[in-house]
């Protein structure tokens, strides 16, 4: 026995019908596409949008209502837990992105109240949480809004 010798199980493996290859072929002739229509013509696609030149389904409702989305405000957050890591006396939007805990210094930055500040530290950033406000001053420390 050698790897030249190897072949599949009977029954394992069978021919691939190949369109439009002439009557013995079992689809000659209209290839498998039927007789007339958009679909046995070259170029044709079903989408599944298209509803066969009736209305469709998006025009025939109305339009209504009206989303926020693309006005929304986006803001990077951080926690005290995490400002009060670094060890710093005075943190801006640059310190905490040179430090990795933001992606980016030039969006807004939200400070959460999650964690304890254990020293007075002065926090610039776009916003705060009242809970964040709370346990800053609680601890000493100030807040600057830019």
């Amino acid at each position: 026995m050698d790897l030249s010798s190897l072949k599949p199980t009977k029954g394992a493996t069978f021919k691939r019908k190949r369109p439009g290859r002439g009557h013995g072929s079992g689809l000659g002739r209209t290839a498998g596409r039927g007789e007339k229509g958009y679909h046995s013509r070259s170029g044709s696609k079903h989408r599944p949008w298209f509803e066969g030149g009736q209305m469709p389904i998006h025009r025939r409702l109305p339009k209504r209502g009206f989303s926020n989305y693309l006005f929304r405000k986006q803001y990077q957050i951080v926690n005290l837990r995490d400002v009060d890591a670094l060890n710093l006396d005075e943190i801006d939007s640059k310190e905490l992105f040179d430090n990795g805990l933001i992606s980016s210094f030039l969006q807004p930055v939200k400070v959460l109240g999650d964690g304890e500040l254990k020293k007075a530290i002065k926090i610039k950033a776009s916003s705060f949480s009242k809970s964040a406000i709370s346990k800053i001053e609680k601890a000493g420390g100030t807040i600057e809004i830019q």
